[in-house]
């Protein structure tokens, strides 16, 4: 996790950044279903307090040394 929390989100349609993974959501086999992304901090002046985008693990596209891109 802790891992996964230092690399940036980026989406591959417009190459913008989403956020940093803030969280996970796991079901009971211990699979992830989804990130829990909070925006960057210029994302949220368009986005309500405290919003956060949930990525569905199938959106994810490539994880990278840096940087997870994902298609939203």
């Amino acid at each position: 996790m802790s891992d996964l929390q230092m690399k940036d989100i980026v989406n591959t349609k417009d190459g913008k950044k989403v956020g940093k993974i803030v969280d996970l959501v796991v079901d009971e086999a211990g699979e992830i279903l989804y990130l829990v992304v909070e925006p960057t901090k210029l994302l949220k002046r368009y986005v309500a307090f405290g919003a956060e985008t949930n990525i569905k693990f199938d959106q994810i596209v490539k994880f990278g040394s840096d940087v997870i891109l994902v298609d939203l």
